[in-house]
């Protein structure tokens, strides 16, 4: 049984890459706050 994909809005890809380029933080942290995969930060 598949799951649904999620979808994210601009805003919040925006955000997430401003936090991501600010470098408080590492990939991880991130992933975990953001609640998306590392390598998802990093493309």
């Amino acid at each position: 049984m598949k799951g649904k994909r999620r979808k994210f809005s601009a805003a919040f890809k925006a955000k997430v890459t401003l936090e991501a380029l600010k470098e408080r933080e590492s990939l991880a942290e991130l992933a975990k706050r953001f609640e998306v995969h590392p390598d998802m930060i990093s493309k």
